[in-house]
């Protein structure tokens, strides 16, 4: 597989598999190729046709459970999750991906995720849905940017309900392995984002196109009238 730079994008398997139609979105919207299988014994394995297929002639090629697309002229590489993981393999899983990342020398990585909208607490009820978090090392490259776009840090919450004077704690609900592959990119220095939205189960396709759009404030994948054309 070709050398990776600059940013890696993952998605969570979390409420809505928001992180994972985002995924799609990018990989379809940009035209991604595939370059390669993420090999995991971490995950349901599964098999289908290719999921963006434009031509006959395509259409038949196989796809996996984890595999990775590139685009080298954003500097940007995607590994796309197509099923949920396998009971207790979650932190496995993190740590497979974390050596990845640094075996590929990927510069950053962001990982699409989504929270379960009906958990938030009162301060999360107010404003936007969306909501990021970086880690330290990551912090010093971009937290001035974050500020300047008006962006929303997700907030920790009372470790226990109700009472307010407890120590606060990060609290991710439906968030999959996003809790536990932050706090395992804290511990390493990787520089590491996390992107989410709150949202129900249903139709998710409206919190997917929210989730991209977001991203895209920051990488600038695409122009942004661009990005408002995308159906």
């Amino acid at each position: 597989m070709r050398r990776l730079t600059k940013f890696a994008v993952s998605p969570a398997v979390s409420v809505g598999n928001v992180g994972q139609l985002a995924i799609d979105l990018v990989i379809s919207t940009l035209g991604m190729t595939k370059v390669g299988y993420f090999y995991t014994d971490c995950l349901v394995p599964m098999v289908g046709n290719n999921p963006y297929a434009t031509a006959e002639e395509n259409s038949m090629e196989l796809s996996i459970n984890a595999e990775v697309y590139s685009l080298p002229s954003k500097k940007l590489v995607v590994l796309q999750i197509r099923s949920p993981f396998i009971k207790n393999k979650y932190r496995p899983f993190c740590q497979t991906l974390l050596s990845w990342v640094k075996s590929s020398k990927c510069a950053r990585v962001i990982l699409l995720s989504s929270s379960h909208a009906y958990q938030r607490d009162d301060e999360q009820l107010l404003g936007t849905p969306l909501r990021y978090l970086v880690t330290p090392d990551l912090e010093k490259a971009v937290g001035g940017l974050m500020q300047e776009l008006n962006w929303k840090e997700m907030e920790k919450v009372a470790a226990y309900p109700g009472i307010n004077d407890t120590e606060k704690v990060l609290h991710i609900p439906g968030g999959g392995i996003t809790k536990l592959l932050f706090t395992e990119s804290c511990s390493k220095g990787i520089q590491m984002a996390v992107l989410l939205k709150f949202c129900s189960e249903g139709d998710n396709i409206p919190d997917a196109f929210a989730l991209v759009n977001y991203l895209n404030e920051w990488l600038q994948l695409i122009k942004s009238e661009n990005m408002k054309n995308v159906t």
